[in-house]
């Protein structure tokens, strides 16, 4: 008899949905698990139990090493109090080295100083050594190092490491410090969030300290301020009441210091506390050095904040360098049964907030590469309605940074910098610098490949036009001009209201009202774009004079800078003993031509150049917030 029709399907069809109907139970199970659990990257690195490091899918280096730099001099009481918390602290099984510098005392004139108080010292110290001696640690190596003269405090720090790997890191704690039994499995903790988790890097944090953030160097600086919900932040200052050091930003500033030390530069900083804290003391302080080190670099440290003036690292302020007379504790010591012992987080890098030496906040890597990022950033750019374009390509590092120092002089903050992509662009964008990179941005333009106008003034056109349908005043400042006065900004209101464009002949500036947003549209950047014509760029060809000539020849009502009258000063080559500036000189300027070596002698006896050999700002202005 002949099977039917259908026999042998109705096997298969049963086969086949049995296979699909597993197969999709085990697409769907797998799926609620990964979409019940977002990716790592989006959880803040939580540690609620310091019974163990949290290790999220990276691994700590199998050379990692810890080495506890103790630094001490002559005071037995306040040495013995922070050996015995950090023998008290937990370190879970892991090794653990201790090394301990012993300052020797000094020996000034024999004459001065008789047996009598020669035997005093010694018996002091041969107590310190004899303390030390019997002194246990059995977490790792425990290493002494007495000293045979008296070296004081800048080469106790400076001399008790010189890392010998990138996975090598230092914890150094005064003789006054006492530490909470949580600190180390805090500083592992951090090391494994921040140095071993790429994700997390960055080479400009030189490290973390515990001490709780209490002072600001910058003279007029802000007040600490943060928020209570934040435990972690990144602060420039260093902190010396128990400070972590990263091994490769410590030995690039051991090698500055040796450089400047040894060709007889001082570590002047004007405007910071900490400056006068070395005209007063000199070398026996170390951290005006590191400090300069710091504001030269851009780099910053990681503290940490916490409840009721806590602190994980806590100074007794004994007696000694910096304390006339003992202070007591600067802060509450945390303890494994206190409140915050289970609360520390540790938050993605870019979740972190980052302040300068005056407490002002700073915002890194703002870096605009095309239309949609644009909005965003020039919102949290522009102060009061208006707006600052400055363009770099063309000048020299050395006048970029100097027109940045003037802008902190002036308190302006508003700007951005629009320029060709390069190291220097991101240099400035890493240090809180808003930036457009140019090349970026221009890639994304598929309308304006044919132009013949530069990539730059055809971004610097799209910019304005953002800037103005947003309601925001905007100047566009070549990079060949410095504003002397705050007022060169603020102008823009009290000019004639019925004018929404001023431009420069001579001076390469554009002035553009937030009403001109009607005339300054797409139409009018394609204008821009295709206008780079000989005619046009005979008298200069900026990018303020482009706009000022078409929106002549659009019948625009525009205005003049008075560039005489003592609005403006011209830098030329020739003789300069009848430059002076007036009190109502709002800016300085010079040709494209100039050459950069005239532009900053020119500026110098104007005392204008307000940048160091190494083109970093000779000095820190704080203006309150």
């Amino acid at each position: 008899m002949a099977p039917k029709r259908g026999f042998y399907f109705y096997p298969i069809f049963l086969i086949v949905s049995l296979s699909a109907l597993f197969i999709f139970s085990l697409y769907r199970s797998s799926s609620l698990s990964l979409s019940s659990s977002p990716p790592i990257s989006q959880f803040p690195l939580t540690i609620t139990n310091f019974n163990k490091i949290p290790n999220p899918n990276f691994q700590i280096s199998p050379n990692f090493s810890f080495t506890i730099k103790v630094l001490t001099y002559d005071r037995l009481r306040s040495l013995s109090r922070c050996l015995r918390s950090l023998a008290a602290a937990h370190y879970d099984n892991e090794k653990v080295n201790i090394h301990i510098f012993i300052d020797h005392f000094k020996i000034l004139d024999q004459k001065d100083q008789d047996n009598e108080y020669l035997d005093k010292k010694l018996n002091e110290s041969r107590e310190i050594l004899d303390f030390v001696d019997g002194f246990e640690w059995k977490f790792g190596e425990k290493m002494v190092h007495y000293r045979t003269g008296n070296v004081g405090l800048q080469a106790q720090w400076l001399e008790a490491w010189w890392p010998v790997s990138d996975d090598e890191f230092a914890f150094v704690v005064e003789d006054d410090i006492e530490l909470s039994p949580l600190y180390y499995r805090f500083l592992k903790s951090l090391i494994v969030g921040y140095y071993y988790n790429a994700s997390n890097y960055s080479p400009w944090i030189y490290g973390a300290s515990l001490q709780r953030p209490r002072f600001v160097p910058g003279k007029h600086g802000n007040k600490i301020n943060i928020d209570k919900e934040t435990k972690v932040f990144l602060y420039q200052l260093v902190g010396t009441w128990g400070q972590l050091l990263f091994p490769k930003p410590w030995k690039e500033f051991r090698l500055w210091y040796d450089t400047h030390k040894t060709k007889g530069v001082k570590p002047i900083l004007d405007g910071m506390v900490t400056t006068g804290w070395y005209k007063k003391m000199g070398d026996r302080i170390w951290t005006p050095w590191f400090i300069k080190f710091i504001h030269a670099r851009g780099y910053f440290n990681i503290y940490t904040n916490f409840l009721n003036e806590s602190a994980l690292s806590v100074s007794h302020r004994d007696t000694g360098v910096n304390y006339g007379k003992t202070a007591g504790p600067d802060s509450n010591l945390i303890q494994e049964s206190s409140r915050e012992s289970n609360v520390f987080k540790l938050e993605p890098l870019r979740n972190l907030k980052w302040y300068d030496f005056c407490f002002r906040e700073v915002i890194p890597d703002r870096i605009v590469t095309n239309v949609d990022e644009l909005e965003l950033v020039l919102k949290s750019v522009q102060k009061a309605n208006a707006l600052v374009v400055v363009s770099v390509d063309q000048t020299s590092k050395m006048l970029t940074r100097n027109l940045l120092c003037h802008f902190a002089r002036l308190n302006v903050w508003n700007y951005i910098f629009v320029g060709p992509d390069s190291e220097f662009l991101l240099d400035l964008a890493r240090r809180g610098h808003t930036v457009v990179n140019a090349d970026a941005f221009f890639d994304t333009l598929k309308e304006y490949k044919s132009s013949k106008l530069s990539k730059e003034n055809i971004v610097k056109a799209l910019v304005v036009k953002k800037a103005l349908e947003m309601k925001y005043d905007t100047w566009v400042l070549d990079h060949d001009m410095v504003p002397v006065n705050a007022d060169f900004f603020l102008d823009s209101v009290k000019r004639n209201p019925t004018v929404d464009f001023y431009v420069g002949k001579r001076l390469g500036l554009l002035f553009a009202r937030s009403t001109g947003s009607r005339i300054w549209n797409n139409r009018f950047v394609n204008e821009i774009a295709q206008s780079a014509d000989p005619t046009m760029s005979k008298d200069g060809g900026g990018f303020g004079f482009i706009a000022g000539k078409l929106l002549e020849r659009k019948g625009v009502k525009l205005e003049r800078f008075d560039e005489g009258l003592g609005f403006s000063v011209e830098i030329n080559a020739g003789d300069d003993n009848g430059i002076v500036l007036k009190n109502d000189t709002k800016v300085v300027f010079w040709s494209s031509d100039a050459g950069s070596g005239l532009v900053q002698n020119r500026l110098e006896s104007l005392g204008l150049w307000i940048i160091d050999s190494e083109s970093h700002c000779k000095a820190v202005i704080c203006h309150p917030s």
